[in-house]
């Protein structure tokens, strides 16, 4: 089993896109989850999950239960250590330093050295307390993941098929408090802040931060060996965060200067890195029609657009109702599963078009507007 770190305001959110990275996964407490397995290189992708552990054991929330994890745990590596301990939005008060170096001491006793700076291992020890939401809990979503990371993958009979990823654990509303210890395994890349939209070469007001674009191009199912396509893709911003996890992008915009200037963002980061899936140069996108999209069926394995705002807005020759219906028609012809973000909702045009209904995410951005984020399938 593995713990998980979630990042963020939304826990459903963040869980919706840890499981692209991780199978039977559950919420079992407020910034929390545990997973039956991970795929390391997908956690290290991750917007909205800061590390996952080899899961030693849980209990409650107090320095007790850690100190009784940690003396009943059969720990099989050697080496240097060092504690991390965290409270999860302060929720339970407890004294991460003194929980360090108790636990640090139990580490000595059992014949470990301690390395603060560059530790063998990582012990984590991370506290939450509250409420799980009854908004979501005791329904699933479905993941993304698949399971061919060696070793990682202990207790999943079929490889095969997308996961059940469990919203909450326990009963609707359900008060928890939760101490959870484990090995660090891997934590995610959280290199965000220096890819701001005003640092590209391409830039245009209204863009998506990076960390919404890179969580919901995973849920897209961006990762090497997958094609993902955004049939609107503005400045290429979505496009950039799947191209950097490793996916292969196909973009495709109605105007000519977002389609240069997004070429222009995709084929150099700020920093001098090019991309994984996006290779200097590549013309991966073209000038079309979202309703009409240049592409064969099958053409690629996910589909990610951010929608127009304005309920009575004009894009070229149709109207936004009929640019995103057409849009969604399209998208379900060239992949089985798509991501929508908009400004409103659009569950009745996407049914329409054959989708289903995965989950329905709300991103407050300012007062003026909101994001709503479509998993279909």
């Amino acid at each position: 089993m593995y713990l998980l770190e979630l990042g963020g305001e939304d826990d459903a959110f963040a869980a919706c896109e840890a499981a692209s990275a991780a199978t039977g996964l559950k919420r079992v407490a407020p910034g929390l989850a545990v997973a039956r397995g991970m795929v390391p290189d997908r956690v290290r992708g991750l917007a909205y999950t800061h590390a996952a552990s080899e899961l030693i054991g849980r209990g409650g929330a107090d320095p007790e239960s850690a100190r009784s994890i940690l003396e009943a745990a059969a720990i099989d590596r050697a080496g240097s250590v060092a504690v991390r301990a965290t409270d999860v939005h302060g929720s339970t008060g407890v004294d991460t330093r003194l929980v360090e170096r108790e636990l640090g001491n139990l580490l000595v006793d059992r014949g470990f050295s301690v390395d603060l700076e560059e530790p063998d291992h990582v012990l984590r020890a991370v506290f939450s307390a509250g409420r799980l939401p009854d908004d979501e809990a005791d329904t699933t979503t479905d993941g993304e993941a698949d399971t061919t990371a060696t070793g990682y993958e202990p207790d999943t009979a079929a490889t095969d098929r997308e996961p059940d990823v469990t919203a909450a654990a326990g009963p609707r509303g359900e008060t928890v408090s939760v101490c959870a210890l484990g090995w660090l395994a891997v934590e995610s890349v959280r290199d965000f802040g220096r890819r701001k939209p005003t640092d590209r070469p391409f830039f245009q007001p209204g863009s998506m931060e990076p960390l919404l674009a890179r969580a919901v191009a995973n849920l897209a199912g961006a990762r090497p060996g997958r094609t993902v396509l955004d049939p609107m893709c503005g400045t290429g911003g979505v496009l950039l965060e799947a191209g950097l996890v490793g996916a292969d992008v196909l973009g495709v915009d109605a105007q000519a200067k977002m389609v240069a200037g997004a070429r222009e963002n995709l084929a150099l980061l700020p920093d001098g890195e090019s991309a994984v899936g996006v290779p200097a140069g590549d013309p991966s996108v073209v000038r079309g029609d979202a309703t009409r999209l240049p592409f064969v069926d099958g053409a690629a394995d996910g589909v990610v657009f951010d929608a127009p705002y304005g309920r009575q807005s004009k894009i070229e020759r149709h109207d936004l109702a009929d640019l995103v219906g057409g849009a969604l028609a399209e998208a379900g012809r060239i992949a089985t599963r798509a991501v929508l973000v908009a400004d409103r909702t659009w569950v009745g045009p996407a049914r329409e078009a054959g989708w289903t209904l995965e989950a329905l995410f709300e991103r407050r951005v300012h007062r003026s507007l909101t994001r709503y984020v479509h998993v279909l399938s």
